[in-house]
């Protein structure tokens, strides 16, 4: 970005609203105020001790670890070709779970035993970070994942297995959040791949299951599971899952943007409203911030009127009814503000989880565009969930705190701990806090320790990886609020979210973006001139929060029906006007 001195009075606005046009835009008679999570409030400004771990490095040095066939060594590879050819004529790949996972591998149950969940997510993850998986190494990854897509047993939607003789434990049509999520994982992977053979036809058949699915399920969703060949849902042992709603809500808005039938954007509506519908917090695992996120966007792109602040809250407060305590952590465990991971607020005292807290960035960053009140809470949310993540790495936490300290080197620190907990239950380190420790020697006999190391979580580091870009400044983050962003109903600008969590102002480079751009704050509503930018630094006030868009410095701007263009790009969907 070339320099630019801004005077907002010698710019030409047009202003279209209602049947009025004006060269000059009329000052804000309503601002966008900040609203919090009162969760959020419950954590430090400024964590501490304070180590941002680079997160775009680890996420690429672990596709380069796990995604190589030629290492050697007790446990490796971590990769492995399958040649069952299940559900398509060709080979697929699989990779371990969790480090020396004696339920899968190449020799066991003919290399079919590999879970979805890992390998959708580390492709994103490696996406996110500039890694082409549908070309690596003469190697198409993503093509090879339609193998997960079960058409032998009639289903017809990504399930975490190729086949049922492939279950290993980990959901296989048995339990809702596993059949969802990597369907929502799928479509994740294929906004970014859309021309990968094959993909896009899946997609189309995994919309219309879904839609199908959710016409039967309407609003009632208190099922733990859903049999999308026989097309009933049902509840087992495993609690009433109720929040996948917002699952099905990400795949069929997905499927609206993407094929321009409104039956999708119909269904997309339905299962929103049947989880707004819901009297008590049924957050379950990962689906409520896409409630959040599918709330502000239909709000802004349909004019519609969900309650965003109603799946924040149920994301964040660990209320759960169905799954107690789940939510988002807060505190200081001995010296060690943990703010910010999620998983259980009360199971071990706490116990925050490495691929949950990656990927409730995938849906809460671009949340922020879509509905700029929340801002602040949000980028303060990630400044501490960011943070206190490097303490799943076990080069990153302190030796007597952590399970495994002398089996350490097999993980080249890119590959986590399952999770973060407050009182380990291991003889021997009970009194130990913050302590790192996994649950993989508790799945099955036989497993070894080194099954605490996550590979299937820690793939999913590019959701950081992809959107947090570190300053000189300790504490400032530029968090990419369009990387995550998928399926766009419409061209936006580079956006970012930015927030100072110290006591005094501070200036802070830029990224780098190309071509001569203006700054838009859609937090503040103005644009910035020389006073807050110059020579590509950003000045940034104690305690401030911007949302950042960069627009092009030529562009003209309009108002229609409340949202501010820039050419005919919106940057800002809540901006009010005088009458």
């Amino acid at each position: 970005m070339k320099h630019l001195t801004l005077y907002i009075s010698i710019l030409i606005f047009t202003l279209t609203s209602c049947d009025n046009t004006s060269e000059v835009l009329p000052p804000l008679t309503e601002t966008v105020s900040q609203v919090p999570i009162p969760r959020v409030n419950e954590m430090p400004d400024m964590p501490a001790p304070y180590m941002m771990k680079n997160w775009r490095k680890t996420a690429i040095d672990f596709d380069h670890y796990i995604y190589d066939f030629n290492q050697k060594g007790k446990f490796l590879p971590f990769i492995w070709i399958d040649s069952m050819k299940r559900n398509f004529p060709q080979n697929t790949f699989g990779l371990f779970t969790a480090v020396g996972d004696v339920r899968e591998g190449p020799d066991v149950n003919d290399g079919e035993n590999h879970e979805a969940i890992g390998a959708l997510g580390s492709i994103i993850g490696a996406t996110l970070v500039g890694i082409d998986k549908s070309s690596q190494n003469g190697m198409n990854f993503v093509e090879m994942t339609k193998n997960y897509f079960n058409r032998d047993n009639g289903w017809n939607i990504i399930m975490n297995f190729t086949s049922k003789k492939a279950h290993i434990g980990g959901g296989y049509g048995n339990d809702f959040w596993y059949d969802i999520y990597n369907n929502v994982l799928f479509y994740g992977m294929a906004n970014y791949y859309p021309k990968v053979k094959g993909i896009d036809s899946l997609q189309r058949i995994i919309a219309d299951q879904f839609l199908t699915s959710a016409n039967i399920l309407k609003d009632d969703y208190t099922f733990s599971f859903f049999n999308f060949k026989d097309m009933y849902g049902g509840v087992n042992h495993i609690p009433t899952q109720e929040d996948v709603a917002a699952g099905y809500a990400f795949i069929l808005y997905a499927a609206y943007i993407k094929y321009k039938d409104k039956k999708y954007l119909d269904g997309a509506e339905m299962a929103l409203t049947a989880l707004q519908k819901q009297k008590e917090n049924r957050n379950y695992e990962l689906f409520m911030p896409f409630g959040a996120y599918l709330a502000a966007r239909l709000n802004a792109e349909e004019g519609r009127n969900y309650d965003v602040l109603k799946f924040l809250n149920w994301t964040f407060e660990g209320k759960s009814v169905n799954r107690d305590g789940w939510g988002v952590i807060t505190g200081n465990w001995n010296g060690y503000d943990v703010s910010g991971l999620y998983g259980s607020t009360k199971d071990k005292g706490g116990y925050g989880f490495a691929m949950n807290t990656f990927d409730l960035a995938w849906p809460l960053l671009p949340m922020v565009r879509y509905d700029q009140r929340y801002a602040a809470a949000i980028a303060k949310w990630m400044l501490n969930a960011a943070n206190a993540s490097r303490l799943f790495y076990p080069y990153n936490i302190p030796d007597s705190l952590q399970a495994l300290p002398a089996k350490k080197a097999i993980t080249k620190n890119v590959i986590a701990y399952e999770g973060l907990v407050r009182h380990p239950t291991i003889k021997g380190f009970e009194n130990r806090s913050p302590f790192a420790q996994g649950d993989g020697p508790l799945w099955a006999p036989g497993m070894p320790d080194e099954t605490m190391f996550s590979i299937y979580g820690s793939g999913h580091v590019g959701f950081f990886g992809g959107t947090i870009h570190t300053t000189d400044k300790e504490g400032i983050l530029f968090l990419d609020c369009l990387a995550t962003d998928m399926y766009r109903k419409e061209k936006a600008y580079p956006t970012y979210l930015v927030y100072n969590p110290g006591n005094t102002a501070e200036s802070v480079k830029l990224p780098a973006i190309t071509g001569d751009y203006a700054l838009y704050d859609a937090v503040s509503q103005k644009l910035l001139s020389n006073g807050d930018y110059e020579n590509d630094v950003l000045n940034i006030r104690p305690k401030q929060t911007a949302l950042l868009i960069f627009v092009p410095s030529a562009s003209r701007f309009k108002v229609i029906d409340q949202k501010l263009y820039a050419d005919d790009v919106v940057i800002d969907f809540h901006y009010h006007v005088g009458k």
